[in-house]
């Protein structure tokens, strides 16, 4: 969420910036919070004042009645009820404007950075790099989804009995790969510095709108009614919340946690030939990175995170690209976000397999999360997290770019962690 202060301070920077968003009304929406912050602290001051009065009018009434003033006195305890009706009033005024100015921003969504490009929709996101080797495959190659019925690893059908689409059961060795990958994953992140936590798998509300999920992706999640909890959409979202409500110091920074969960997605409108088998679940595992960085440091941080992505990718040695996000693709939340894609031979398309973002103070200021500078003033930490990895298409393009007339051959960074060298 944008600081009241930043957007007061920063208008034109902000309209511009939802301007890359394509955000219709920037200006109106932006003038409109600038015009619902005013009236609050009109009447925040309005009751200061009020309230002033009638304490300092409540101290006199006493001195009156010991001074034999008994008149005055009734007509200041009189003036006093006035105002403590007036102060009632205007601090159910107060707490009004208050809910609704929060509502208000609520809607708004990051400022991007400048290295965001203008774009409407994923065909504009750019290029930045491309790496790897797409393999030649045979004549009689498949795409994932009949590479699992052929080798009896996943079923799709019979997760669709126990639950519904987009709920696969892992059998045999495709259950062992997929342990392998998350082990892997967990390994190489704790490596890199990162400590491993294992978090809760149901949210609270204060929880979804401190990572920004709330409201805005309220529709995407599953909901438990009864307790008004939420299934996790990833892990970022419980990692970054043991954060909410926390005053660091400077030498906390730099903050790095991994941790492996299932990920729950409502995944509402998506049908069609692109989210067959592995492309797109309801449930899957993942395995994410979330670091607590202190303002100057975030952006080389997000370039470390992206540079530990691309070193798993080059060890699984599958062909990838990184994609920088435009305007119109980029995450309500995000100030900047790189995409990584693998290249599935087999389907002939590139697939989203992780997300590294840097969300500067915007989860912060909704999570209260703050530390004490130098001067020692209360600031905004800068939150950032990254997919490291999603496992449906990682798993897919491995499926599909290792596949032989042979079997599917393991890479060998894995068969460590598999206990075996090929599918088949």
């Amino acid at each position: 969420m944008l600081s009241l202060p930043y957007i007061r301070e920063n208008r034109d920077l902000v309209i511009k910036g939802l301007g890359i968003r394509n955000i219709k009304d920037a200006e109106s929406l932006v003038d409109s919070v600038i015009d619902a912050d005013q009236l609050r602290r009109s009447t925040q001051a309005e009751l200061d004042a009020v309230l002033a009065e009638s304490n300092k009018i409540s101290k006199e009434i006493g001195k009156l009645f010991q001074s034999g003033e008994v008149q005055k006195a009734n007509l200041a305890k009189e003036k006093t009820s006035q105002l403590k009706d007036k102060s009632k009033s205007l601090s159910e005024q107060l707490g009004k404007l208050e809910t609704e100015l929060k509502e208000m921003l609520y809607q708004i969504p990051n400022v991007p950075n400048g290295l965001v490009p203008n774009g409407n929709s994923e065909e504009d996101n750019e290029v930045v790099s491309q790496e790897g080797d797409i393999p030649e495959l045979h004549a009689e190659a498949m795409p994932h989804w009949e590479l699992c019925k052929k080798y009896d690893i996943i079923d799709f059908e019979l997760g669709n009995k126990i639950t519904g689409a987009g709920f696969p059961v892992y059998k045999g060795k495709g259950a062992k790969l997929q342990r392998a990958l998350i082990t892997y994953f967990l390994d190489k992140n704790s490596e890199a510095g990162y400590t491993e936590v294992q978090p809760p798998l149901l949210i609270n509300e204060a929880s979804g709108l401190g990572t920004g999920q709330l409201p805005d992706k309220e529709g995407q999640m599953y909901h438990v009614g009864i307790d008004n909890l939420y299934l996790i959409p990833t892990a970022e979202v419980p990692v970054t919340n043991l954060y909410r409500d926390v005053l660091l110091k400077e030498s906390d920074f730099p903050i790095l946690n991994t941790a492996y969960t299932p990920c729950f997605r409502r995944e509402a409108g998506s049908y069609g030939a692109h989210v067959r088998g592995l492309n797109r679940l309801h449930q899957f595992d993942k395995v994410e990175i979330v670091r607590i960085e202190h303002p100057e440091n975030s952006y080389p941080a997000l370039d470390k995170m992206v540079e530990h992505v691309k070193g798993i990718l080059q060890e699984l040695k599958l062909p990838y690209r990184i994609l920088r996000l435009c305007g119109g693709d980029l995450g309500f939340t995000s100030a900047l976000t790189y995409d990584f894609e693998v290249f599935s031979t087999a389907q002939n398309r590139w697939l989203e397999i992780s997300s590294v973002s840097n969300f500067e103070t915007f989860q912060a200021n909704r999570l209260k999360l703050r530390f004490k500078n130098k001067d020692g003033k209360s600031q905004l930490a800068h939150t950032l997290n990254g997919s490291s990895l999603a496992l449906p298409r990682v798993l897919a393009g491995l499926l599909e770019n290792c596949q032989t007339e042979n079997g599917i051959v393991i890479p060998e960074v894995l068969r460590k962690y598999t206990g075996f060298d090929v599918i088949d």
